[in-house]
């Protein structure tokens, strides 16, 4: 009994930050036992620990890199084990939980409200019991649409049993911005096929685009119409979208601009639109292509690492430093060289706190994938470019790869390893697990200025 207590004493200690880390370093756990189980792979296939291990920090980090080919791997029930991984990942360990607790019946006190905000970035209380079952309803119904549409297309390509199975895993694949497939090639097999890129490219957006805006395009949508132009869409729906379509477009421009006369100059305009915009879509989190990397100059790939980087929207799927810190930080640096201090967008003022965190992050972040660069350069025998590309998918939890993740050493998995899960909980749920709970002092130093520049 008194052991028990002092566990329950030591777990009530633990910061949000702290607990949501604890939680899903349990979800990668479970993700390990599952995986590891006989019944989920093929038969005679031989799967090493660290093979294992880093295949469920990708699933539940919803990144895609991955050692082994997960269509040779994985039997029928190892695919849906991993889609149920991905789902995980994908909605957040903390808002699976809290649907399964209302389902119980049971009552969402303070603590665990205070871990869904963490979880889910939020800054209030006020309305998170119903942003969690709201996250849950537009999620499924998104995924269920999507599988009877792809599943019933891919009749023409599969017998009935796998046209379904496809079309069921690559609607959680594409919605919780997973990066893996059962294809064996992600979506290079579907390279003509429009329509089903078509829906990749809508089913990835809505997990990436974050589910606060999924929410409030919701409600806008089934909302009356009187009633419907009363709604006002939040600062951050417009900021987010507006970023998220600007990286989008801006990707897609340059990557035909660079490959123009390299991997686009035997292509048709349809060809090199496709191309483009899938590309530019899923450097936000979605980590599937329609063509092998690899074909790309190396600039192209270059400027591809600096998208999968700025990643994904807060409270989405996806990872990176998020598309609203890469639009503070511009938007601070511009302000700044015409000799302003305060931020303005949307008629809106950003609030302080907000702006050092995304400074905050941003340094933070390429700290990490700097160290990361040069520990995986020192231990992996691969170019520049190669490593870069790697670590910024990991960090954005992408899963695009130039081929490099099945031969990167103990090493270097390790290293992507714990790049996928900062950026799966974030840089400011990372950085705040080491925090103290101690309040700092009501007295302040005498103030004095350095020089900068």
């Amino acid at each position: 009994m008194w052991v028990r207590k002092r566990k329950l004493r030591w777990i009530n200690g633990l910061s949000p930050f702290q607990l949501i880390a604890l939680f899903y370093l349990f979800a990668v756990t479970i993700a390990t036992i599952l995986l590891a189980l006989p019944v989920a792979h093929q038969p005679g296939v031989e799967f090493a620990f660290i093979d294992i291990l880093f295949t469920a920090v990708s699933a539940v980090s919803v990144t895609g890199l991955t050692v082994v080919n997960i269509s040779e791997t994985f039997s029928t029930p190892g695919i849906f084990i991993l889609a149920f991984v991905l789902q995980l990942g994908g909605i957040g360990v903390m808002t699976l939980g809290t649907a399964l607790w209302l389902l119980l019946g049971k009552k969402i006190g303070l603590r665990e409200r205070r871990l869904i905000m963490t979880d889910q970035n939020q800054n209030t209380y006020s309305g998170i019991v119903h942003m969690i079952k709201q996250i849950i309803i537009v999620v499924l119904i998104i995924e269920f649409i999507g599988f009877l549409t792809l599943g019933t297309y891919f009749l023409q390509y599969y017998p009935p049993g796998e046209a379904y199975l496809q079309g069921f895993f690559g609607s959680v694949s594409a919605m919780t911005n997973g990066g893996f497939d059962i294809t064996g090639a992600s979506l290079i097999p579907y390279k003509d096929d429009y329509f089903v890129q078509f829906i990749n490219i809508l089913l990835i957006i809505s997990g990436a685009i974050g589910f606060p805006v999924l929410i409030e395009v919701k409600e806008y949508l089934t909302k009356q119409a009187p009633e419907a132009q009363a709604i006002r869409f939040s600062l951050f729906a417009k900021l987010t979208s507006f970023t998220f379509l600007a990286l989008i477009l801006v990707g897609m421009f340059v990557i035909i601009l660079f490959e123009m006369n390299n991997f686009f100059a035997d292509k048709s305009w349809h060809e090199v639109f496709f191309y483009a915009f899938f590309q530019s879509v899923t450097t936000r989190s979605g980590g599937l292509a329609t063509m092998d990397i690899n074909q790309f100059t190396e600039h192209t790939q270059l400027f591809m690492s600096s998208l999968m980087f700025i990643g994904a929207s807060p409270s989405s799927v996806g990872g990176g430093i998020r598309t609203t810190t890469f639009a503070l930080v511009v938007i601070f640096i511009l302000t700044y060289a015409r000799g302003k201090t305060r931020i303005r967008i949307f008629r809106r003022e950003i609030h302080d706190d907000d702006l050092i965190k995304a400074v905050v992050v941003t340094i933070m972040a390429m700290l990490s994938c700097f160290t990361a660069v040069i520990i995986m350069m020192i231990s992996d025998p691969f170019t520049l470019n190669e490593i870069i590309f790697e670590v910024t998918s990991a960090f954005g939890t992408v899963g695009l790869s130039l081929g490099i993740t099945p031969d990167l050493s103990t090493v270097g998995k390790c290293v992507l390893m714990m790049l996928m899960f900062i950026g799966r909980i974030g840089i400011l749920t990372f950085l705040f697990t080491f925090k103290s709970d101690k309040t700092s002092g009501k007295y302040h130093y005498p103030k004095e200025r350095v020089i900068i520049g």
